[in-house]
């Protein structure tokens, strides 16, 4: 939704809207790829992950928590949101680690270790929305590229020890679907056992499989539901 400036503002339009505490987490992959191409630096991916070399790492953190956090944090105060936008490093929001480079060398990418709970709790509790993007930080100086699924579900897991949460990924679908051509093939409740069986016969597969892994991470974790679909997802 980033890259289409109508659904980005139609998203934050009905996020602005949701009474309570939130908190937004986005990342921004095409938009970081489009730049790695204006500025002549190949995007290597590995089975649909980014490798971050130091060059990338500097193209995501200029996109994440440059650009795209900005225009969101400036369209949120523009509909009365009061947003404040955040990378890992800022108030120690997100620590890290570098991932090893065994089995697979992806660079600069992070596995989150600790979120500042509190911290954002305070934000929230102060009526200030935490618009978190993907990049985190080692605690020793050294910027990381994170999965932004990952970061939305160690932020709601944190949060989870705090107070009651909800989990929504929001993304172009309506959810997860048997046949993505056909709306009517829309899952609309997915248990671990129904999990197993659509990921061996085939039926999700790719990029969805982190999705619904997260969810059920933070679900295992206290997140009190976890909802996977377009803009409008949760019930007001």
């Amino acid at each position: 939704m980033i890259d289409d400036p109508e659904a980005l503002r139609a998203f934050l339009e009905d996020f602005a809207s949701r009474p309570g505490r939130k908190v937004l987490v986005h990342g921004g992959g095409r938009a970081a790829t489009a730049l790695s191409k204006r500025l002549g630096i190949e995007t290597k991916m590995i089975e649909g992950r980014r490798v971050t070399d130091a060059a990338t790492l500097d193209i995501a953190t200029m996109v994440y928590a440059g650009l795209a956090n900005k225009q969101i944090v400036a369209q949120l105060q523009a509909l009365g949101c009061n947003a404040i936008g955040l990378c890992g490093a800022d108030a120690n929001a997100i620590k890290a680690h570098k991932r090893p480079a065994e089995p697979i060398d992806y660079g600069f990418v992070g596995d989150i270790d600790s979120v500042n709970a509190p911290m954002l709790k305070h934000l929230t509790d102060a009526g200030i929305v935490p618009v978190l993007c993907a990049i985190t930080h080692d605690g020793n100086g050294q910027l990381l590229n994170t999965n932004a699924d990952s970061v939305a579900q160690s932020v709601a897991t944190a949060l989870a020890q705090l107070t009651d949460v909800a989990l929504c990924y929001s993304f172009e679908q309506l959810g997860v679907m048997r046949d993505i051509a056909d709306p009517a093939s829309l899952i609309k409740e997915i248990t671990p056992a129904l999990y197993t069986e659509l990921k061996a016969d085939g039926t999700i597969s790719g990029g969805m499989i982190p999705k619904l892994d997260n969810a059920f991470r933070a679900i295992s974790a206290g997140v009190k539901s976890v909802s996977i679909g377009a803009t409008k997802i949760m019930d007001r």
